[in-house]
């Protein structure tokens, strides 16, 4: 009967502890997996992403990313079609199908602009920086850990707001309650049925950060199925 009542009050104690968890917390836990030695700060890589979509030709995109010197490109193709944006600290170049001083015309058609380039700047280094990206300034970390089902799934779940400067969806972050790896995220805009969610499989190891290898969208209203973007650290196939 000892015995039995001290398995029962570990449990317990276990069971305590895990709810205990506060959002500062698990996210902290997560970033130790995906960037156990903090190399995201100092970042400098190329990424090469492939988007899959139900109807449209693949998109193959070269992204180098370099936070310490505040440097970013990204060069894609679809078909015929290649552009590239470079943002090199205040200097911000662009190129259509190699061609480094297009006409205006080819601009405005295919947005070749500032806007665009910050676009994708924003884009892509927040969801490849994830989850570090959560610390970066205006990011409200609910401190309320919730526990969820997903998929048939268990996860623990962070709420994410942002202040109004830097924007109004709301985010949740699913990890794995184990390994604390981040297999999901979901996000809302203002309408409940708005926004989508992001399945996340396999990892790639780039400049030791454990990076999400694909991801597969969906909207949130109905399940629809929007693409997957695949990650390699090399351009071999």
């Amino acid at each position: 009967m000892k015995n039995l009542t001290t398995l029962l009050f570990l449990l317990v104690s276990l069971t305590f502890s895990a709810q205990k968890i506060t959002g500062d917390e698990l996210l902290e836990k997560s970033i130790n997996f995906h960037d156990p030695n903090n190399n995201w700060s100092t970042f400098k890589g190329t990424l090469f992403v492939t988007m899959e979509t139900p109807k449209g030709a693949p998109r193959k995109s070269v992204i180098n990313i370099n936070l310490p010197e505040e440097y970013f490109s990204v060069k894609a193709k679809r078909d015929t079609i290649t552009t590239e944006y470079i943002l090199d600290k205040e200097v911000t170049t662009f190129s259509f199908n190699d061609d480094k001083n297009p006409s205006e015309v080819i601009k405005k058609k295919y947005g070749l602009t500032l806007e665009r380039a910050n676009l994708y700047k924003n884009y892509y280094t927040y969801l490849y920086g994830l989850p570090m990206k959560l610390k970066d300034e205006g990011t409200i970390i609910h401190q309320k850990v919730e526990k969820k089902t997903f998929k048939e799934k268990d996860y623990l779940v962070l709420k994410i707001t942002y202040n109004k400067e830097v924007g109004k969806d709301t985010w949740y972050f699913y990890f794995d309650p184990e390994t604390y790896a981040m297999e999901v995220y979901q996000f809302f805009k203002e309408a409940k049925d708005s926004g989508e969610y992001i399945l996340l499989s396999g990892l790639e190891t780039i400049n030791e950060i454990k990076i999400p290898k694909s991801r597969a969208w969906y909207y949130n209203k109905d399940n629809g199925y929007l693409g997957t973007d695949f990650l390699k650290s090399t351009d071999k196939e």
